[in-house]
């Protein structure tokens, strides 16, 4: 059970923040990608970044993640300013639709990297297990289905040591019954202690998912917080995540 869990059954207040994002900015020639985009992000929660196509997440999470530099702004780790190298460290990030190593077996790939976090043959096998990767560990990463290509991609973010997963689109390539497999997958993860941040433009998927949400449109944030936070701000008090986001964007 997730800190956040806790917290909506009344068993314990809000969980620390973990993570600011403050007054990020962005832009690209006449483009404004981030308008001034401030938020946070608790430890043990599921926070998901809503917004469709162009919205600017990726930009968002690129920036968090300091592979992007802001125009403006900056990023606290537990209350203080941390650096691009420190962020590395604390927070790892998995694009979307990245599949390097074409050429390498599966199974490699996963060694190589358990070898760099020092990850144990026993975590190698459970978290081949946790994301069923195993009737393709003799295949060569190119050879993947988008699918199982994404499946790879996700026991590689969960080999990191890192408190702290950055995770663009992570149900992209996965049918209804997989998607529901990986959300379960991912809240045992938050139950662990890990914490999450999930760019997610399917606002269906976000709502079963996560605990709070930030909502995104044009590159600015025009909500956050729990769905029925979000709910009263819309005066919509029975509305899914998806009235409400059409509502405050």
């Amino acid at each position: 059970m997730s800190v956040s869990d806790l917290s909506r059954q009344g068993i314990a207040g809000p969980a620390p923040v973990l993570l600011q994002a403050v007054a990020l900015t962005k832009r690209y020639g006449d483009q404004q990608a981030l308008d001034g985009v401030s938020f946070d992000v608790r430890q043990g929660e599921l926070l998901g970044l809503i917004g469709p196509n162009g919205a600017g997440k990726t930009t968002l999470l690129e920036a968090v993640a300091g592979l992007l530099p802001a125009d403006a702004g900056e990023v606290l780790w537990q209350g203080s300013t941390v650096s691009v190298a420190r962020r590395r460290d604390v927070m790892f990030y998995l694009p979307d639709g990245l599949r390097p190593w074409d050429e390498q077996y599966v199974s490699r790939v996963l060694d190589f990297f358990a070898a760099v976090y020092g990850q144990t043959d026993e975590q190698v096998t459970r978290t081949i297990s946790a994301v069923n990767l195993a009737p393709v560990l003799r295949k060569r990463v190119a050879a993947l289905s988008k699918g199982f290509g994404r499946r790879l991609m996700l026991a590689l973010a969960l080999l990191t040591p890192h408190p702290l997963l950055l995770m663009d689109e992570p149900f992209d390539g996965f049918d209804l019954r997989q998607t529901r497999e990986m959300m379960e997958l991912l809240r045992r993860v938050a139950g662990e202690g890990r914490t999450l941040v999930l760019a997610i433009h399917q606002l269906a998927d976000a709502e079963r998912v996560c605990d709070r949400f930030v909502l995104l449109a044009a590159g600015a944030i025009r909500g956050a917080g729990t769905l029925d936070e979000l709910r009263a701000k819309a005066q919509l008090p029975s509305a899914g995540l998806e009235d409400v986001f059409l509502a405050l964007t």
